[in-house]
């Protein structure tokens, strides 16, 4: 079973159990306007149920980011495939509920799971895939040091939604680390 630790947040998959706290953040339309609704009953269960299928197929995927000093299930971080234009590139995701907004928790799950993806999945690069009008999850991606370098459509239910691509390579993500370690 995979498990990630930050200092504030355990990283683990998901569960069923996990449906009644994932349905008050997957079943916010202020958490959810990326997707432009919030999650009914129905697509919450499927999307736990995709999630733990992507652990048997793929190893990873959104996990429950549990905050470690209340236990509170703060939302969902992963390292995971994204299909950007049928092609299956590795991403990193990140989902939080609206009473764990502003407390860097995106960022510091985030973090974990892009250096899981490069030390231990061997990535040579990662990718989050962010609505232009989405300015905290980009603002998320520009503290990682990822960067803006390509765009496509994503079809959502039938509606074409424009989403950009940020990067990080690996060479970049380890000269952040060793400036980071050097000051």
């Amino acid at each position: 079973m995979l498990v990630i630790e930050t200092e504030r947040l355990v990283l683990r998959e998901l569960t069923e159990a996990d449906f009644e706290a994932a349905r008050e953040i997957l079943g916010d339309a202020r958490v959810m306007y990326a997707w432009e609704h919030g999650f009914s009953d129905g697509e919450v269960r499927a999307w736990i149920a995709e999630n733990i299928a992507r652990y048997r197929r793929d190893g990873f995927s959104y996990l429950a980011a549990v905050e470690r000093v209340s236990g509170a299930l703060a939302g969902f971080i992963g390292p995971l495939v994204e299909n950007v234009e049928g092609e299956r590139r590795m991403g990193v995701g990140y989902i939080l509920g609206r009473n764990f907004w502003g407390r860097g928790y995106a960022s510091e799950g985030a973090a974990a799971c892009v250096d899981y993806a490069f030390d231990q999945l061997g990535a040579a690069e990662v990718i989050a895939e962010i609505r232009p009008e989405n300015s905290a999850s980009r603002r998320v991606a520009g503290r990682l040091g990822m960067t803006a370098r390509e765009s496509f459509v994503k079809i959502y239910k039938g509606k074409e939604m424009p989403h950009l691509i940020y990067i990080i390579t690996k060479e970049e993500w380890t000269a952040r680390r060793r400036e980071a370690e050097a000051n």
